[in-house]
């Protein structure tokens, strides 16, 4: 089908792309970006794709986000990073991030499904040069995992900062994906005798176990304790 539906972007909603613009399931896709904020300030780790020497590679990694920039970090050996350096146009990618909320189980193996909640970001990564923006963007990276973290611990120091690169990425071309609900089963397969149903897929944090060799008048701090 021939990409027939764009729309500029707004202060709720980003805009749509023939890139951003779902050929599949589109009663599930959204442009809304509280929604696309929440899922990827709820999420731990995104998957970097990009295309090196021809062949489509995904890397896992962290990642923080400050307004509309997502910041992902790696050693500045690493090709991505690399790729992105500070003289070409960038690097091409596109970056998922996905919850699985419930395991979705239909009467027929075809219906069977999941609830989830994705983002998928296509755009050109840069290296941060900036020295500041990139000190900014390693503490929204830090503060991603546990808020707060990044004022109670060390920050990097020079040499560690010359080791490590940061890419930026804009949120430009974003769409977000909700699935919901209980499976899809056909009519004709409502009386069959299968179970069918949603196993709901919950999210914990264990009790924060300290380092073998923590000092022990080191008190576990408020924001992780509430974590």
């Amino acid at each position: 089908m021939e990409f027939a539906m764009t729309s500029p972007p707004t202060d709720a909603a980003y805009r749509t792309t023939e890139r951003t613009y779902p050929t599949r399931g589109r009663d599930r896709a959204s442009y809304d970006r509280e929604l696309v904020h929440a899922i990827l300030d709820g999420a731990y780790v995104c998957h970097l794709g990009f295309v090196r020497d021809g062949a489509p590679v995904v890397l896992p990694t962290l990642y923080g986000r400050v307004g509309e920039t997502l910041y992902v970090h790696g050693s500045t050996g690493s090709r991505p990073l690399r790729m992105a350096g500070r003289t070409d146009p960038g690097l091409e990618v596109c970056l998922t991030v996905t919850h699985v909320d419930g395991l979705v189980l239909a009467r027929s193996a075809f219906h069977h499904s999941m609830n989830y909640r994705s983002v998928v970001v296509h755009g050109t990564a840069r290296q941060v040069t900036d020295p500041q923006e990139k000190r900014e963007a390693l503490d929204a990276l830090v503060d991603h995992v546990v808020p707060g973290r990044s004022h109670d611990s060390r920050p990097a120091n020079d040499k560690e900062l010359a080791a490590t690169a940061v890419l930026r990425l804009d949120l430009d071309e974003v769409s977000a994906k909700v699935r919901t609900g209980g499976p899809n089963d056909d009519p004709e397969d409502s009386s069959l005798p299968y179970w069918a149903g949603v196993v709901p897929l919950v999210r914990g944090h264990g009790n924060p176990v300290p380092a073998d060799d923590l000092d022990p008048s080191v008190a576990l701090p408020g924001y992780l304790a509430a974590f």
